[in-house]
């Protein structure tokens, strides 16, 4: 045998015994247990509990500890170990999980998941991923037509409602900065320039403008009505104060659904004065927006289409798997100048057909991007928008049935509206409840909040590692809240009425009653 020949031989020996290749069998076996482990977990997941307990956790150690691997370990002592990583997690499924804002998979949204993962595609451009790019457009364009922000609409899929406010206020900045800005940094600007929301927005806007350069201390702060919206006089106040000032106001941000209560800001009102003052109108509907498809909640949405660019998750309240954010905006042309630059050579676009010359990092700041848009893509068409938009009404529905049991019962308060799927309340014996009402003075009465407070943080905690319910909290007007948020399809009324007893049932064991 010739040396040439010797070598090619080598080189295929070597090439088969790298490749990561499994034959029919093996992969017949490893989608087998992975598709008969998700459906157990599909099935079973109502019966799990909600937070792992201390044992389960304390078995992760097994797997921080861990080594890296050097030599191909059993596909079954693997999958053994995956069930130690499902023990120890925190199932957002259950459906008395009330705890953040983050609704379960859909069975169909995660084997999509799946699907995408298997072909890979980095959606970038047209160029680059052409099939998963007109899934992702198409996609883009039925979100925004179910949100009733039109067909016309430009947009692009993110990683979440952070990535997608961020993106919106640098296409706002760079809408009212000098050009030079692109090249110069902020320096290019005399003056600092102004961004205005309410004491109720989500932290990822005051996050988004420490990144972009300008300062948290930009993000003026403008109070909330007795509601928790945003009052509109004080924006107005604010705007004129800040130009009296010698500041430049560039971009208002209103709350589609706050966090805290769920509370929709006065959007029309806002729009009216963000056209009156020539700012930009960003609202953040990550968590809220999906919710204009329950009709009997429309009207609170009355104005957000008047908005430059609209964020919303639909891992949040469309039961996407994470990650699933989007970004909607108006002018794509403006959207485009915020990201306009020198291209490498290897990504420079040459194709001269519209279609095939668009890519999304001319829209974001991502350039590797997974294929998110399959799952929402599979979702719409399995299920249809009617039966999405009716778990979303449920979940609406239940937020407001717990705010009727609450008022109902003599040892809870309600301390919010209830305008979506949110409700914020307290836990208060009678004991304290008479303080209350006899308090003499306020000095006594913030004495018995105080203890309010700490108590229902207490009752919070042991509810959460209870495993039977999990909640949260939320600090409104100075008062400690339990928050349950309802954005689950598998939660019913007696998961509701099972929560308030197993909060009651914490009280008891903590000797608050």
């Amino acid at each position: 045998m010739s040396d040439e020949r010797a070598n090619h031989v080598v080189d295929e020996a070597t090439a088969h015994a790298s490749s990561l290749d499994i034959d029919e069998a093996a992969m017949r076996a490893l989608s087998e247990q992975s598709v008969a482990l998700v459906a157990d977990y599909f099935k079973n997941i109502q019966t799990l509990p909600v937070f792992p307990d201390s044992a389960a956790i304390n078995r992760l150690k097994e797997i921080r500890d861990a080594k890296p691997p050097i030599e191909s370990e059993a596909v079954a002592r693997i999958f053994d170990d995956f069930r130690l990583v499902l023990d120890a997690s925190r199932h957002n499924g259950h459906p008395r999980f009330f705890g953040y804002i983050a609704s379960p998979s859909t069975p169909v949204g995660a084997y999509a998941d799946l699907l995408a993962s298997a072909l890979n595609s980095n959606v970038t451009s047209w160029r680059s991923s052409p099939a998963a790019t007109e899934v992702e457009r198409t996609v883009v364009r039925w979100l925004a037509e179910l949100v009733g922000y039109g067909s016309d609409a430009s947009g692009l899929l993110t990683s979440g409602g952070s990535l997608a406010n961020l993106t919106a206020l640098l296409m706002a900045h760079r809408a009212h900065a000098p050009q030079e800005v692109a090249l110069k940094g902020l320096r290019a600007i005399d003056m600092p320039m102004t961004v205005y929301a309410s004491n109720q927005v989500h932290l990822s806007i005051p996050k988004a403008a420490d990144v972009l350069g300008l300062g948290r201390e930009q993000v003026r702060t403008v109070e909330a009505d007795e509601m928790f919206r945003m009052d509109v006089r004080h924006l107005r106040e604010r705007i004129d104060a800040d130009v009296r000032a010698g500041l430049k106001p560039f971009c208002v941000v209103a709350s589609a659904g706050t966090v805290n209560t769920g509370a929709v800001d006065p959007l029309e009102e806002i729009a009216r004065v963000a056209e009156e003052y020539d700012l930009w109108l960003h609202v953040d509907g990550a968590y809220g927006a999906l919710a204009t498809m329950d009709a009997e909640k429309h009207s609170l949405f009355r104005g957000m289409e008047r908005a430059d660019s609209l964020s919303l998750d639909a891992h949040k309240w469309l039961y996407a798997p994470v990650d699933c954010g989007c970004l909607l905006f108006r002018d794509a042309g403006a959207a485009r100048n915020a990201f306009s630059t020198t291209e490498a050579d290897y990504i420079k676009v040459h194709e001269e057909e519209e279609r095939e010359a668009f890519a999304f990092w001319d829209y974001g700041i991502e350039l590797s991007r997974r294929f998110r848009a399959l799952k929402l893509w599979m979702m719409l068409r399995y299920y249809g928008s009617r039966r999405l938009a009716e778990a979303i009404s449920s979940n609406n529905r239940l937020a407001q049935y717990l705010a009727e049991a609450l008022r109902a019962a003599e040892d809870f308060e309600l301390l919010a509206p209830v305008s979506l799927s949110i409700c914020c309340f307290r836990y208060v014996p009678e004991a304290l409840r008479r303080k209350l009402e006899g308090a003499r003075n306020d000095v006594e009465r913030e004495a018995i909040n105080v203890e309010l407070d700490e108590m229902n943080t207490r009752i919070m905690h042991a509810v959460q590692r209870g495993g039977r319910a999990y909640i949260s909290n939320a600090t409104l007007r100075g008062r400690v809240s339990l928050r349950a948020c309802i954005t689950n399809f598998r939660t019913t009324r007696a998961d509701m009425n099972r929560t308030l007893d197993i909060i009651r049932d914490a009280a008891r064991d903590l000797d608050y009653e």
